[in-house]
């Protein structure tokens, strides 16, 4: 799992995993137009294993077909199917990839991936899933920030598992 799901201590049991229906619905709703993911390193490798795991199986299926592009100084090769090392620069490899034909691209990430996106204005829109949980520390997104950065609601939703989404996209000046 992702690594801005884990508080302080490298936990994640203040998550809430008793997903709805509707929850999951929601998720299979924005994935569907997508066709490939951006994720770090860190989060690949644990990708790779729930994937083989087959935990649920229609969610490991669809990711494994999309293509995946794992950013890293480290790996030399994946042993995940459809999947490519990005070792360049962040800003380039990801702007390269919206240039491509395609579909939508999600980015899945710890922390550290995130913010780095965030910072160099590489979303186009946040899905901000808020657990009924208050914990008081853990692994924010928006650390890197070096200015503020406005962003426009467009929705929001919640859940009877207590989750809530805030859909925001940045105000672009």
């Amino acid at each position: 799992m992702t690594d801005t799901l884990r508080d302080s201590r490298g936990e994640m049991d203040w998550m809430e995993w008793n997903w709805d229906d509707e929850l999951k619905n929601y998720l299979r709703e924005i994935t569907e137009p997508v066709d490939c993911i951006v994720l770090g390193r860190k989060l690949a490798q644990g990708f790779i294993s729930y994937c083989a795991s087959n935990a649920q199986q229609e969610s490991a299926d669809k990711l494994n077909s999309f293509k995946k592009v794992v950013f890293t100084k480290t790996l030399d090769k994946s042993e995940w199917d459809n999947t490519v090392l990005a070792k360049g620069d962040l800003v380039e490899e990801v702007t390269k990839l919206k240039s491509e034909e395609g579909k939508d691209i999600i980015a899945y990430g710890g922390a550290t991936f995130v913010s780095a996106l965030i910072k160099q204005g590489l979303i186009d829109e946040f899905h901000l899933l808020i657990n009924p949980t208050a914990i008081g520390d853990g692994m924010p997104i928006f650390k890197e920030l070096n200015s503020k950065q406005n962003l426009t609601l467009l929705k929001t939703r919640s859940f009877k598992c207590g989750i809530v989404v805030l859909n925001y996209e940045p105000k672009r000046q």
